[in-house]
Parts: structure tokens; sequence; C-alpha cells
């Protein structure tokens, strides 16, 4: 049952790994592949402490929490995807045999080429983009769509299946949808503080006599 209802997904995993892989080596895709990694962790890391170092210069607030947000996202999508990598076992695009089977298996292998799924460059991708985009929402066009570009230059350079990038922009989402709940959260547990603080500062009120 289970099999049978992940097959449409394998079947275009299987289609794009057909396409592209006797590409992965031409120019265009060595260029698509540069451009690629500008979701790797120290592309990312770098873009952060570049904001962080902006926004102390300018003095920005918003700025300030924008890069403390995108940094939050990207650690804890880092986390997120490692923790799925270190179980499951799926050869890459590039590296699978003509024929072989492309289905994620349980497995503990930490070799490069056995960790395709999920794709990490898509999940910090879209975290540090939905980071960014929820502190400004006017640019949450231009981010989203910088990281959808980014996650989805894995499919034909042969580094990431479809549903491998797929379930790594779903990681990211919902890594800085967490972050944007526990905010929430915190924000108004603070208000209830303060509120019950200032009631009692104030005193009974009379209608608490009668």
């Amino acid at each position: 049952m289970q099999k049978a209802a992940t097959e449409p997904l394998l079947a275009v995993d299987r289609a794009a790994r057909r396409v592209f892989r006797p590409w992965r080596r031409s120019a265009p895709m060595q260029v698509l592949r540069w451009f690629g990694q500008a979701g790797d962790q120290l592309q990312l890391r770098t873009l952060i402490g570049g904001l962080f170092a902006l926004g102390l210069v300018r003095g920005e607030h918003r700025l300030l929490y924008a890069a403390a947000r995108m940094l939050v996202a990207h650690e804890l999508a880092t986390v997120a995807k490692r923790a799925v990598k270190d179980r499951v076992d799926r050869r890459r695009p590039r590296n699978a045999a003509k024929g072989k089977a492309v289905r994620p298996r349980k497995g503990r292998s930490k070799a490069k080429a056995c960790n395709s799924f999920p794709s990490g460059h898509s999940a910090g991708a879209m975290a540090v983009a939905c980071a960014f985009a929820a502190a400004y929402p006017e640019h949450r066009r231009a981010a989203l769509t910088a990281a959808g570009a980014v996650s989805l230059a894995q499919v034909p350079t042969a580094a990431h299946y479809p549903s491998d990038v797929a379930a790594g922009m779903a990681i990211g989402a919902a890594t800085d949808g967490a972050i944007g709940l526990a905010a929430r959260a915190l924000i108004a547990a603070a208000r209830l503080l303060t509120g019950s603080a200032r009631e009692t500062a104030a005193g009974p009120r009379d209608t608490d006599l009668v």
C-alpha cells in the first residue's frame, strides 16, 4: 500500500535522473551547480553574518531580528535534515548505477553519495528565506523565489532527486513555521504576565470588593 502510494513520486525521480544524469558534467550544468551552492551551510551563514553586520552598522532592529531568525531557522533546519539523513540511505542521481532503485531505505551510511534524502541545500535555503520573509513580508515573493531557484538547481545537476528537494523545502518551511509559532506563544505569555502584574500593582478594583 505504502509503496504504491509513493510510486508516482519515484517515477518522477527516475525520469529526472534519466533526463539530467547524462548532462551532469556539461558546462551549463557546472554553472548551475555553482549557483546551487548558494544553499550550502557556509554560504548561508556568511549571508546571515553580513546581514547582522549591516544591521549593527545601520542600527536597524528589524534587520537584526531578521538575521537572528534566519540563523536560528538555518541551524534548526540543519539539525532536522541531518537527523533524517542519518537514518535514510539513498544514492544520489549522479552516483546511482543505471537501472538501480531510487527508493529511500533505512540505513546509517555516512557516505555523501548515499545521503541524497533530503536535500540539505533546499532545507537551509527555504528556512532562511522563510525567516527573512517573516521579518520583511514585502520581500516575501523575492526571498521564496530565490530559495526555490537554489533548491530546484539541485535536480538538473544530478545532486538530488525532485522528492529530495521537496522534502528539504518542506523541512525548511516547517522549521521557520515552528519558530513563528513559538515566538507568538512567548509574546502571548509575556503579555498575559505583564497584564497580571499590572492588575496586581493596581490593587483590587471597587467591583471586586462588592
